[in-house]
């Protein structure tokens, strides 16, 4: 009678000890799936993040477009202000990271990007920082910046524009501006001359 109990004790330890394993499994299995979640949700956050970024400009418009026409009434020169798209991140200017291009009805002006440089008076850019840019060249001008060639929610940059002997725009002609930077939409500037353009002047562009 007392080995029968005996033996009945024992089987209730083996069923007790069965059930804690089985217990310790299922913790530790919910513990791997519940992380699995964790993990699979900061990633696909991660991954929103980095959609939402690359599809919309680092950069914007801060201003007006404008040209300056030569001594034949046609567009020479295009400038513009730029600054940071809200709650956008710092842009880098240097030249391995910007790709500007410029398409005009009878040419295309690829990759003319030849770097940044600092202004120290805007007023510059409607006189002599025009003659700092080559033919079919473009420049960003950086003002109040703290001596990088990085663009900051502090600063603003100018984007000047030499289209150079050849590749002047003309009355109701159509130009359009690409501005690709290392992260971001590129930022797209389209405008049309308008007519009557005066020869050596600086023209509106809206």
């Amino acid at each position: 009678m007392r080995a029968l109990r005996s033996r009945r004790g024992m089987v209730g330890i083996e069923a007790a000890i069965i059930l804690i394993a089985f217990i310790v499994t299922a913790a530790a299995l919910s513990y791997v799936v519940i992380n699995m979640g964790f993990f699979a949700t900061q990633k696909t956050k991660e991954a929103i993040n980095k959609g939402l970024g690359e599809s919309t400009s680092a950069l914007q418009l801060d201003g007006v477009v404008t040209a300056k026409t030569n001594a034949s009434g046609v567009i020479e020169y295009i400038f513009f202000p730029v600054k940071l798209s809200v709650g956008g991140s710092e842009v880098d200017l240097n030249n391995d990271s910007i790709v500007i291009s410029v398409y005009l009805p009878d040419a295309e002006l690829l990759d003319i990007y030849a770097g940044p440089s600092s202004l120290a008076d805007p007023k510059e850019v409607s006189s002599t920082l025009l003659n700092d840019v080559g033919a079919d060249q473009a420049k960003f001008f950086i003002y109040n910046d703290d001596g990088d060639n990085v663009l900051e929610s502090r600063e603003k940059a100018f984007l000047v524009i030499h289209l150079g002997s050849g590749h002047g725009v003309e009355d109701y002609e159509k130009v359009k501006i690409e501005v690709k930077t290392a992260r971001g939409a590129a930022l797209t500037v389209v405008r049309t001359a308008p007519g009557g353009m005066s020869a050596d002047s600086f023209i509106d562009l809206g």
